[in-house]
């Protein structure tokens, strides 16, 4: 987004029980006319509102609370947001936008509201109460059946509690059963690769044509395959919390060029050259070598994969104060504006490559939850007929979580 431009969003001030007070921006149409006296629940989709209620049980817990993506009602369809919020004045910020970065700076844009807007809404709130409470005095049965629906609202409130209970655990049992199953499935597939290929190796100049092919099926079906496996085990693993990196000091740069020269192997067959541009020093940091060559290897091979043959893939390294970035561009056919939001999501509808080549549509969720476990970032520009560049942002210092920092610091010594 340019700089001076406002992020499109929604903005709401509610009151602890998540109760809309004020209606501050709505620009996205989210939900139709939102109004105050509206639950924030009922903005959004039916699938959704036990995930609303964790947003709200955190946001009051924390006092702030960033990237939860919630499914809300925008324009008569269903649409996935970035929600985040934060307590102030004892009242719930919340506030909405289709991206992560545009969440973040809808809500500097926020907190630039002066004292003045402060306190004219804190004086509204009190005023509002007064008359509430005169008016409850005087109506005693008005009060009976706020009470009466309010105690309603508890009783729902509890009941989607439980139930988000149960689909936690339902997922975790899900997470495990793909677990189990991939787990079992990678051998045999791994078999059928290789004795495939034995064949072809070994018996292919006495084999017919028709046969040969049959052979050549079978070892590209069980290639794909013994990936996907190893992709619903990697994701599995991930959403079960059990990535666990192992960050040591690593050469970036020879890290980048150790893994070009294995793919160019993968590029041959189409003819793509691939290019390296770094000029500077060397540069150690604290990653996880495996996950990032994990990282590498598919963003390099979806560039091979959807570069034309006899095209190039270009790879830069650059560094500044305190980050590192990288950047991975071919010179393909590009990606539709539509797709660019959920290319990140699991299970993401997979494109067939240039030459046909298949995904399991898992690559890019395993990329971002690996580079978001190094404190990092990573995202993508396309133009349609261009071409597209995947950009890797990490930090350069240690950027590690509180529990490993004196383990990571041990390491660094023993090396030194």
């Amino acid at each position: 987004m340019d700089s001076g431009m406002q992020p499109a969003g929604i903005a709401l001030v509610c009151d602890r029980q998540g109760v809309i007070l004020k209606v501050i921006r709505n620009e996205l149409n989210v939900g139709g006319e939102v109004k105050p006296g509206q639950m924030l629940i009922q903005l959004v989709d039916r699938g959704s509102i036990g995930k609303a209620l964790n947003f709200l049980v955190e946001l009051k817990a924390n006092e702030a609370t960033f990237d939860w993506q919630i499914n809300v009602a925008v324009g008569g369809k269903v649409t996935t947001l970035h929600f985040g919020g934060a307590v102030v004045e004892g009242l719930l910020l919340i506030f909405a936008s289709q991206t992560r970065n545009g969440v973040l700076e809808l809500y500097e844009e926020l907190v630039r509201i002066n004292n003045e807007q402060v306190n004219a809404l804190r004086l509204a709130l009190k005023d509002k109460a007064r008359k509430f409470k005169t008016r409850s005095e005087q109506d005693g049965s008005l009060y009976d059946e706020l009470s009466r629906l309010n105690n309603e609202l508890v009783t729902l409130q509890r009941e989607l509690a439980k139930k988000n209970v149960e689909l936690e655990r339902l997922n975790s049992l899900k997470n495990q059963f793909l677990g189990m199953a991939a787990h079992d499935l990678r051998t045999p597939l791994g078999h059928i690769l290789a004795y495939s290929e034995f064949l072809i190796d070994e018996a292919g100049p006495s084999l017919s044509e028709e046969h040969l092919e049959f052979l050549s099926i079978i070892r590209s079906s069980s290639d794909f395959m013994l990936q996907l496996v190893s992709d619903l085990l990697d994701y599995t693993r991930i959403e079960s919390g059990k990535l666990k990196l192992d960050r040591r000091p690593t050469d970036l740069v020879a890290l980048v060029e150790r893994n070009i020269a294995l793919n160019r192997v993968l590029a041959a067959p189409k003819q793509i050259q691939l290019r390296f541009a770094y000029s500077g020093e060397r540069l150690p940091i604290l990653i996880d070598s495996g996950r990032m060559e994990q990282v590498l290897n598919n963003l390099i091979g979806n560039a091979v994969k959807f570069s034309a043959p006899h095209g190039t893939v270009d790879v830069y390294l650059e560094k500044d104060d305190d980050q590192v970035l990288i950047k991975v561009q071919d010179h393909g056919s590009g990606i539709a504006p539509n797709e660019l939001e959920r290319l990140f999501n699991p299970f993401s509808k997979s494109v067939k490559g240039t030459s046909g080549e298949k995904g399991s549509g898992l690559g890019l969720a395993i990329v971002k939850k690996i580079v978001e476990e190094h404190q990092g970032k990573v995202w993508v520009e396309s133009k349609l007929g261009e071409g597209s560049t995947f950009f890797v942002a990490l930090p350069v210092g240690p950027a590690n979580p509180p529990e490993e920092e004196e383990s990571v610091s041990r390491r660094l010594q023993i090396k030194n």
